[in-house]
């Protein structure tokens, strides 16, 4: 099979987006390579098709292990051979595991850094092992924003099994890139880095000015109730409320429960109990919003969240590029939308006062990096994009900067969530007719129902914009249902004819 084959028989998608393709043939050629692609861009496909072609199996080392089952629950939906290995797993699990995977029943394996260095690197040892494919890869620079020391061992994987190395971010600069190379040893190195404009994510900012300040445009002096205008026009989407504190995390979801909204807190300060809780409550659907501190994303796999809230600003442009990254992520529209002040910046600097010197000026330029960064009216994606290194013009409507919206008045949720959304640009062909809408709900309950017999997160049965194709396109049998973006072999025997069915019926 080629590597089109494969996306389009096994994943049910048309084309590659843009970098997939060169990796895929870079990993299959045997070479190392570096993939710097934004979130939503598909990087999992560029580890996932070579799983399927390549004879052996693929080692993905991911940061999470409340991720892991997720990403094997998704694999698995499509008809890959997929584990994980983990601390979650009882002994005897943990020991058919790793019969199976020196059987070769696997095509893929997850492992997190530190189990690989707690003893699941030594379950390898009787497997055949292909590629090695490390996600979230700017973890191991220290001048990354997320470092992890257990992935500085990594090195020793690479100079052990000499077999190509992957490694994928979507926020590295130049010298964290470098360091990544340097720390996994890898030689001579592809470096493939994608576009970082989303154009189905619109960014919005507003300077915090306080309860006294007079209202201007840009500006707010309501955060809480902007947030909640903001939530409510658009409901029974999935969205998050980013907050600084865990204190201003707990005070966010109390007051958006008490006006209606299904939100959820989510915060280090948790028990693992409750944590998993949120997660799944969100991951199926019974939460609409979480407000959280940054202790909530990375172990988030949701595509269908369509709004990214930030109370506070986030601490680093990269930061910010990590977070909104969240929404959007199956490239249907989504609102992105930052309340920020220097009061925000001067939080960061007292929570650092405790590092060395070195450290903390280094975050502390950060934070001041972000909000003249912002303050500016300027593009927000060619902003984020000039910090990565990309050179690109201005988005032209998928920014309020760009798209020339004010808010009339002191906040910006008083505009229709349709303008919100799209500023000059046309709206999708599924919201286009009451009853392209109406189907759509139609079929996301549809979708809910299902998931929630299975006891899966619903984005595992389709995404959303598998559902607005659906909706748009009203596919009436199997050759006009498997054209659709999104549905393939599998899902279409798992639900193919539940949702040909549930279309006749308009």
């Amino acid at each position: 099979m080629t590597p089109e084959q494969v996306l389009k028989d096994v994943f049910g998608y048309p084309s590659f987006r843009p970098g997939q393709k060169e990796i895929i043939d870079a990993v299959l050629a045997g070479r190392d390579c570096v993939g710097v692609m934004p979130t939503g861009a598909g990087k999992s496909l560029t580890y996932q098709i070579p799983a399927r072609l390549l004879k052996g199996v693929t080692l993905v080392v991911s940061p999470l292990i409340s991720l892991m089952k997720d990403q094997v629950d998704a694999a698995v939906s499509v008809g890959l051979r997929a584990t994980f290995l983990n601390s979650s797993l009882t002994p005897d699990e943990r020991r058919a595991r790793i019969d199976g995977l020196q059987r070769g029943d696997y095509e893929l394996v997850y492992a997190a850094p530190e189990g690989l260095e707690a003893g699941a690197g030594a379950a390898l040892s009787g497997a055949k092992l292909a590629l090695i494919a490390v996600d979230e890869a700017h973890c191991i620079s220290q001048w990354g924003h997320d470092f992890r020391p257990a992935y500085r061992n990594l090195k020793g994987l690479k100079e052990r099994y000499g077999v190509p190395v992957l490694a994928l971010t979507a926020t590295a600069t130049l010298p964290v890139v470098n360091d990544i190379v340097e720390q996994l040893a890898m030689a001579e190195p592809l470096r493939v880095r994608g576009s970082f404009f989303r154009p189905n994510l619109h960014l919005s900012a507003y300077l915090k000015t306080g309860e006294k300040a007079a209202p201007r445009p840009g500006t707010v002096n309501d955060t809480k109730n902007s947030i909640l205008r903001l939530v409510k026009s658009r409901q029974g989407q999935s969205g998050i409320v980013y907050c600084l504190s865990r204190k201003s995390v707990e005070s966010m979801a109390e007051f958006l429960s008490g006006r209606g909204v299904k939100a959820l807190a989510y915060h280090a300060g948790m028990d693992n109990v409750q944590r998993e809780h949120v997660q799944n409550a969100f991951k199926r659907d019974d939460a609409d919003v979480i407000v959280a501190t940054v202790a909530f994303g990375m172990g988030i796999d949701k595509p269908d969240v369509r709004f990214v809230i930030h109370r506070d600003m986030p601490r680093s442009v990269e930061s910010y590029i990590q977070e909104v990254g969240r929404a959007g992520r199956d490239g249907a529209p989504s609102d992105c939308v930052m309340f920020y002040s220097w009061a925000d910046v001067m939080s960061y600097e007292r929570l650092v006062s405790d590092l060395d010197a070195k450290q903390a000026e280094w975050h502390r330029s950060r934070a001041r990096e972000m909000f003249r960064s912002f303050d500016r009216r300027a593009c927000r994606h060619q902003t984020m994009a000039k910090h990565l290194g990309e050179d690109m013009a201005a988005c032209g409507a998928s920014c309020d900067a760009c798209a020339g919206l004010d808010p009339v008045g002191s906040s910006p949720a008083v505009a229709p969530a349709k303008k919100m959304s799209f500023g000059s640009r046309a709206p999708s062909e599924y919201e286009s007719t009451s009853a392209g809408n109406s189907l759509f709900a139609k079929l996301k309950a549809l979708r809910k129902k299902l998931a929630d017999a299975r006891h899966v997160p619903a984005y595992l049965v389709f995404n959303d914009k598998t559902l607005m194709e659906m909706a748009s396109r009203m596919p009436r049998n199997e050759d006009e249902m498997r054209t659709v973006s999104g549905v393939g072999p599998k899902k279409w025997v798992e639900y193919g004819e539940i949702f040909l069915a549930a279309l006749r019926e308009g």
